[in-house]
């Protein structure tokens, strides 16, 4: 027999769990997070943790998978209100930058990745569905644009990947040091990027940067 759906005080109660656990995360780590560090920041026994949840893991990709779920909205909501190719890639790059900006506890369980596989590869490791979903939706920007000749041509899976690991230096820098200017450094990223993909000459006149 199927099982039955959640009912709303068993979903309040996973969420509250996720919560305490990218809470916990950003802390401490995954590594230093525990089920009964987590039922603790909950209130709640550790096996009302085990009852919502069947391990340390499974509360770990929970919470990994709302932390995606909940970035990929906020910026897809950006990216959609966009017109044109050149205005959905600076939609996401300012999208991206502004959401970890806001929300840094989720920025930490983004970095860590949290949930390994079973050879302890990070699910966002190279070739794993996380890291392909990534370089796929800006790829398909990139495409966007060249369809319309607004972009020159290039492999978009190269460049999709060039930018996703531009972006991330730029957020890794400002983790380490908070004394970076992100609102400098993501401008810079973002004039690197237009100049990288338009047609034609970039430094044309009539071509200004947004």
């Amino acid at each position: 027999m199927p099982e039955r759906p959640p009912t709303f005080v068993e979903e309040a109660r996973r969420r509250q769990i996720v919560d305490c656990t990218i809470e916990l995360v950003s802390e401490r780590g995954p590594g230093r997070t525990s089920l009964a560090g987590i039922a603790e920041r909950a209130g709640i026994s550790k096996a009302a943790v085990l009852y919502h949840f069947t391990s340390k893991d499974a509360v770990m990709q929970a919470a990994l998978d709302h932390v995606i779920a909940s970035y990929a909205a906020a910026v897809g909501a950006l990216v959609d209100a966009a017109t044109g190719p050149e205005a959905m890639l600076v939609a996401y790059l300012r999208g991206t930058i502004a959401y970890l900006r806001e929300h840094p506890a989720h920025l930490r369980v983004l970095v860590e990745g949290l949930v390994r596989d079973r050879d302890g590869d990070r699910e966002f490791a190279p070739g794993t569905p996380a890291a392909a979903s990534r370089w796929q939706g800006v790829a398909t920007i990139l495409g966007l644009g060249q369809e319309a000749g607004v972009f020159r041509p290039f492999d978009t899976r190269a460049l999709a990947v060039v930018i996703g690991g531009a972006l991330d230096g730029v957020v890794a820098e400002w983790v380490g040091d908070r004394s970076l200017d992100l609102t400098a450094s993501a401008a810079e990223l973002e004039t690197a990027v237009l100049l990288a993909v338009r047609a034609g000459d970039p430094r044309r006149p009539d071509r200004a940067l947004p």
